[in-house]
């Protein structure tokens, strides 16, 4: 089952997975950005839309089967935005009938959650952002009894190997040439990694299943669930060298937040490296039989590309997932 993608933030990194994805499935693909331009296959068609304009949303999105809601604004801009693109993507999916599939992420799941994630656990949110993604979640839920189809794809923290500025790339491997490894919490604790082609990929398998699901649908995305340590083993393995770890300088990080609010939303999230902590995939295995996913040293090998890995950016200036 092919169609009309509306892809909305297309150029940035869950968009831009969606987008290859989908195109490579057959379907008709319309990548937005608020230019319109973009570096995409022959045949994706480039549009402009800024989403919090409701009326370009729901011209953008006539005549689509699918909307791939990947926008995210900087952290501290959810309290504002979210609620925006929420509304605005659900009179648009509304407006023309279209399922929205939304890249959800672990931060519902607070601290004191259960080291495997399942969805159909009550959401713990223990941050205030946290608390906006329940809310968001909770809002396209409800668009449900209005009769808008949504999906959404838990995921852990992205890598991939194109430089687009996260934790993998910008801290943790931007040193492997001399040697270092940088990991921001404990050696010894289960983290949810997610490499996007595969949630691409997972993301237009579930397109094609939509008509089967529930109005409303919370997946999970199992991907890697890797401790630090063998995190740092898959990278030396990638990288063909033994590698020293260095710690992430939290406390002069907690130091910049007395002047940075973006660095203070950060440092909230610092919990997610201590806690252990997994998603369980069975739900999407169960959907998508045969599906099979990159393997890790295949992954690896990609995100490390000496090419695509870029130095010296900071991860503070980018939104972290999705």
């Amino acid at each position: 089952m092919t169609g009309t993608v509306l892809i909305l933030g297309a150029n940035g990194r869950f968009g831009r997975a969606a987008t290859q994805a989908f195109f490579a499935n057959g379907w008709d693909v319309r990548a937005a950005s608020r230019t319109g331009t973009g570096t995409y296959a022959a045949g994706v068609r480039g549009i402009a839309c800024d989403v919090s304009d409701r009326n370009a949303v729901i011209q953008a999105a006539k005549g689509a089967d699918v909307i791939v809601h990947a926008i995210h604004p900087p952290y501290t801009d959810w309290a504002e935005l979210l609620p925006v693109y929420s509304a605005n993507v659900i009179a648009a999916g509304l407006s023309c009938g279209a399922t929205v599939m939304i890249a959800g992420n672990v931060y519902s799941f607070g601290e004191d959650a259960p080291v495997v994630l399942r969805e159909d656990a009550a959401p713990t949110p223990s941050t205030r952002k946290g608390v906006l993604r329940v809310t968001m979640e909770r809002t396209f839920a409800d668009a449900a009894q209005q009769g808008l189809r949504t999906i959404i794809l838990r995921c852990g923290d992205f890598f991939e190997g194109t430089a687009t500025g996260n934790w993998f790339e910008d801290h943790m491997v931007n040193k492997v040439d001399k040697g270092v490894f940088m990991y921001p919490g404990r050696m010894d604790a289960v983290h949810a990694w997610a490499y996007l082609p595969d949630v691409g990929r997972a993301l237009a398998g579930l397109a094609d299943k939509r008509a089967d699901l529930p109005m409303f649908s919370s997946i999970g995305f199992e991907g890697f669930s890797l401790t630090g340590a063998e995190l740092k083993a898959a990278v030396e393995r990638a990288a063909g060298r033994s590698l020293k770890v260095k710690s992430m300088p939290w406390m002069i990080l907690r130091l910049m937040g007395v002047f940075s609010p973006l660095m203070r939303e950060v440092i909230e999230m610092r919990y997610l490296w201590n806690k252990p902590h997994r998603i369980d995939g069975a739900p999407l295995r169960a959907i998508l039989p045969e599906f099979q996913s990159t393997s890790l040293s295949t992954a690896m090998v990609d995100a490390l590309s000496l090419s695509q890995v870029s130095a010296g950016k900071s991860v503070i200036s980018k939104t972290r997932t999705a």
